[in-house]
């Protein structure tokens, strides 16, 4: 999932119709490469970044999950020691 790209499309109060309609692409395309279905060329990550102004890397950071899985079994752990007296 890209939620980078995500959140440029809500933050400028714009649908993924326009901006697919914009870029020349399906909106169906679009909606697979910003839920993480469909990994976009190098050339489409340039043109969607171009298109929203930002930089390619940020816009495209990939998130899964997982660290938030991992914080938050770090912090069950860190309960269950303070439970236990800290050992």
């Amino acid at each position: 999932m890209y939620p980078n790209l995500k959140l440029e499309i809500f933050k400028r109060g714009i649908h993924q119709n326009h901006v697919a309609r914009e870029l020349g692409i399906k909106e169906a395309n679009l909606s697979k490469i910003i839920h993480g279905y469909r990994e976009p060329s190098e050339t489409m990550k340039k043109l969607i970044s171009k298109y929203f102004g930002v930089d390619e890397i940020w816009l495209f950071e990939k998130y899964d999950g997982s660290a938030i899985v991992n914080s938050a079994a770090e912090a069950n752990v860190s309960l269950e020691q303070l439970k236990d007296g800290g050992s």
